[in-house]
């Protein structure tokens, strides 16, 4: 990992030169994470976390302790910005799903950051009022009484954002089935179904949707 790869593979840090890049290299702390450590939640220090290299989740928790997954984390993503305009985490986790490289900056030396160079809060500001957008879409999905109802409307969205009727799915059985509110088995099983209605086809983690209106028909049932 070169001196300042965090902060080159962030996209609110991006339009800052390379001198300005350094400065934000000195207050990265790196760490390194095994498959399923935590690296942020309730009860860690309030901070911006970083994905260097590799892949994490977010996710809550229920009442009953049952994982929602939120959304999984790639290289150069973030979590945690909240956390730098007062609002305390109560109930945030990030896990990883593999080793990985982790960058982290505490809130308190982000925060005189921001004052140093106001855009970066603009694009902070813009991220969160994208995830938010995400978790209100996943709350919709979430409210379709039929597994296949949510499974159809979440293929059907990831093509369109992929621009494409193929596409590798972002995440695994397992996540996938967390973020749909159901269990790996009924994915599983799903997806065969839609296999054999001829809906689509799979190849391991590829998905290439085959019968758009079908699928249409199956979202708004």
């Amino acid at each position: 990992m070169t001196e300042h790869i965090c902060a080159e593979i962030v996209p609110i840090f991006e339009q800052l030169n390379h001198d300005e890049l350094v400065k934000v290299s000195n207050l990265v702390v790196h760490h390194h994470f095994q498959k399923g450590e935590v690296i942020l939640s309730p009860n860690t220090p309030s901070q911006l976390v970083i994905i260097a290299e590799g892949a994490a989740k977010t996710y809550q928790l229920s009442a009953s302790g049952r994982e929602q997954l939120l959304s999984v984390l790639d290289n150069g993503d973030f979590e945690g910005e909240k956390n730098l305009f007062g609002v305390v985490n109560q109930e945030l986790y990030v896990e990883t799903l593999k080793k990985s490289a982790v960058c982290t900056i505490a809130t308190q030396e982000f925060q005189q950051l921001l004052a140093e160079y106001p855009s970066i809060a603009l694009k902070l500001l813009k991220s969160n009022a994208e995830k938010i957008a995400a978790l209100e879409k996943q709350n919709q999905l979430l409210n379709h009484d039929s597994v296949e109802q949510r499974l159809a409307t979440y293929l059907l969205d990831l093509a369109k954002i992929k621009n494409s009727n193929q596409f590798v799915l972002p995440m695994k059985l397992k996540e996938l089935a967390s973020f749909l509110g159901t269990t790996p088995e009924t994915i599983s099983r799903k997806l065969r179904l839609f296999n054999e209605r001829q809906l689509l086809t799979q190849k391991q983690h590829t998905i290439n949707l085959i019968d758009i209106e079908e699928l249409e028909a199956l979202k708004s049932a």
